[in-house]
């Protein structure tokens, strides 16, 4: 995809690799360029059933690249700048836009993931985990708040008072605690393998239906009772009797049919 991104897709799994390892992936102007680049493009393959994400070398990422960033203004200008109707800037792109793939997202760390690292981790559906993994919400150490999406994701995941702490201390945490505080969905020695081991079992699911589920958890997670009930009958509208939604109580009979590419 660019010089900072790296994209494999490999039986129908998208693997997206943050590839600037001498500086630990820590975030320049190109990494945020190429990693919207990329969430772009997945979003029109809809031959791809999950998504990989993962970081080149000792680290998932280690946050953003304060020294580059902060010695040119024009960037850190660009990177907070929000045009025309879109909801989010570039900064929060990198970590906002996952949601919108219809696929499952499913991030794997590593070494570190500090920062706005931490907070592109959270904008996947899943987040595997070595046990020694480096977690923080590094940007109070440089005077700053989170602002690359996880006011969002924090809050679907944690309680304000962890949130809170976490952020306010900026300390660092482990892979082990961070699944305890339900931050990581599975703590392993291999968390690749893990992930891969899991996006084969999606692989097995209606492709519209997968895609349906994660819509409807994103749009509903923090809505009133009549908002969810609406995405449930609406959602649930566009499945009923289409072609894989027959797949599915076929393979569930016991009659394989292969499932086709996902409609929406």
């Amino acid at each position: 995809m660019s010089q900072r991104i790296t994209l494999e897709i490999k039986d129908s799994i998208a693997f997206v690799t943050l590839n600037r390892p001498e500086k630990l992936n820590a975030l320049d102007m190109a990494m945020f360029e190429g990693i919207t680049k990329t969430i772009k493009t997945l979003s029109k393959n809809k031959s791809i059933r999950a998504v990989i994400l993962q970081g080149e070398g000792k680290a998932f990422c280690s946050g953003l690249d304060v020294k580059s960033i902060m010695s040119s203004p024009l960037a850190a200008a660009k990177l907070l700048f929000k045009p025309g109707r879109k909801i989010s800037n570039l900064a929060q792109d990198v970590g906002y836009l996952w949601r919108s793939l219809p696929v499952p997202v499913i991030a794997v760390t590593h070494g570190k993931c500090w920062g706005g690292g931490f907070q592109i981790a959270l904008g996947a559906d899943f987040r595997y985990s070595t046990p020694d993994c480096e977690f923080s919400i590094m940007e109070m150490k440089w005077g700053l708040i989170p602002d690359m999406s996880g006011s969002i994701t924090l809050r679907e995941l944690v309680p304000i008072d962890v949130a809170k702490e976490l952020t306010m201390t900026a300390r660092i945490f482990n892979g082990t605690e961070a699944k305890a505080m339900g931050l990581v969905t599975q703590v392993a020695d291999d968390p690749l393998n893990a992930a891969i081991q899991f996006a084969e079992q999606i692989k097995s699911r209606s492709p519209d239906a997968i895609a349906g589920a994660k819509q409807l958890f994103n749009n509903t997670w923090t809505a009133d009772d009549k908002t969810a009930l609406k995405w449930e009958t609406r959602l649930q509208m566009k499945l009923i009797g289409r072609y894989n939604q027959r797949a599915a109580i076929s393979n569930n009979s016991g009659k394989p049919k292969p499932y086709k590419n996902r409609t929406n």
